[in-house]
């Protein structure tokens, strides 16, 4: 039997595990000495880095369909809560922007010159948009509805990729630079304004954001099931297992003509990804809230309850300590980068296993800053 029937201990353990692993795999020792599983696929393709973001959003639309379905029917609510979405959109969208506006050095910072090149689009602001227009999606249409959008989304984003010519180059194409979403973001955005390792295309633009409010809504439908009261917990299971399994073959399948890419958000991966978290959620659904094996949760917990708030400062923070500069054989580093040279890269022979390590101390770091945090019930919510 579900004891807590509106709020699943199996998402805070899937939330927090997603959150651990992406600060994880965002902040190794040296980003030269990376194992290939926790890296992103150069392009085509997918790793266990490349489920993390979709596994993400994915728990967002699963989160609001929990949230708000208890008003969902009670239309003279909706103006209040697609009013209190928009309020967590907003500073979602305004923190993201911080994160790419912050400084590494503040001794050459020129706040013009920054606000005249600042990266618009962002991890934080695709979570922002997307919670957006999913939260009012799930208010305002019905769930047949909602899946009829996830099938028009994915279709047209296929079709505009694959069929629509690129203004300046010709033929629709799936290149990094030459795509219609890459042209789309520098007509827009102007390549000032986009990620600063290409500034020609960004990994989250604005064309491939219409796909990943899908992985949200795929969320949205599971959270929907799992709710039913009608159901017996087997039976939910099993169907989500089901329809996961069916998902991650439909992506393989797509992945032959549309192929997996995190970057362009392709259908294939909304597909792929989307089945492959509905998986693991009906799994540990089955295991921690159906047969109460959730010992080993808390550590997830911890990190799940305030999962933007370690996101966000484990992106800033990491900024202000290196400003302290520290003697390292001659040349002046950060203090945060002295760490990994001075203690981690001497103790490892293979340099991949000391920036594996640092990532890991890292992370832990994390858990025991969150755990006291947990343990006085601080909980900053966005």
């Amino acid at each position: 039997m579900e004891t807590k029937p509106q709020r699943l201990l199996s998402l805070d353990f899937f939330r927090g595990l997603t959150v651990a692993a992406m600060i994880l795999v965002n902040n190794p020792g040296s980003w030269a000495h990376i194992y290939p599983p926790l890296e992103h696929a150069a392009w085509h393709g997918c790793t266990p880095t490349d489920l993390v973001f979709p596994f993400f959003l994915f728990i967002v639309g699963v989160s609001i369909a929990y949230a708000m379905g208890s008003k969902r029917d009670d239309s003279a609510t909706h103006s209040k809560i697609i009013f209190k979405a928009l309020k967590r959109s907003i500073t979602l969208f305004f923190l993201g922007f911080i994160l790419a506006f912050f400084p590494r050095n503040f001794s050459d910072f020129n706040f013009v010159e920054a606000l005249s090149t600042v990266r618009i689009p962002g991890v934080l602001q695709r979570i922002a948009v997307v919670f957006f227009v999913s939260a009012v999606l799930f208010l305002k249409l019905s769930d047949k509805r909602i899946f009829q959008t996830m099938v028009v989304l994915l279709f047209g984003y296929w079709a505009l990729m694959n069929f629509v010519p690129v203004p300046d180059f010709g033929p629709a194409n799936l290149e990094k630079e030459t795509n219609l979403g890459a042209w789309l973001d520098r007509t827009i955005l102007t390549e000032a304004h986009l990620w600063k390792s290409a500034k020609t295309w960004d990994p989250e633009g604005i064309l491939s954001t219409l796909p990943a409010i899908c992985t949200c809504l795929f969320g949205v439908l599971v959270g929907i099931y799992l709710k039913k009261k009608n159901v017996e917990p087997a039976t939910k299971i099993a169907w989500l297992f089901s329809v996961g399994t069916l998902a991650v073959i439909g992506g393989l399948l797509w992945d032959l003509q549309f192929p997996i890419n995190k970057s362009l958000w392709t259908s294939s991966y909304v597909l792929y990804t989307g089945g492959l978290a509905t998986i693991i959620l009906s799994l540990s659904y089955w295991l921690i809230d159906v047969n109460q094996y959730n010992r080993f949760t808390k550590p997830f917990v911890v990190y799940g309850v305030n999962a933007i708030t370690v996101f966000f400062l484990s992106g800033l923070m990491p900024r202000l300590i290196n400003m302290f500069k520290v003697d390292f054989e001659g040349e002046k580093v950060g203090a945060l980068s002295y760490t990994y040279k001075a203690w981690f890269a001497p103790t490892f022979s293979n340099p991949l296993n000391s920036s594996l390590a640092y990532a890991i101390a890292f992370v832990m770091c994390w858990y025991l800053i969150l755990w006291v945090m947990y343990k006085k019930n601080i909980i900053i919510k966005v």
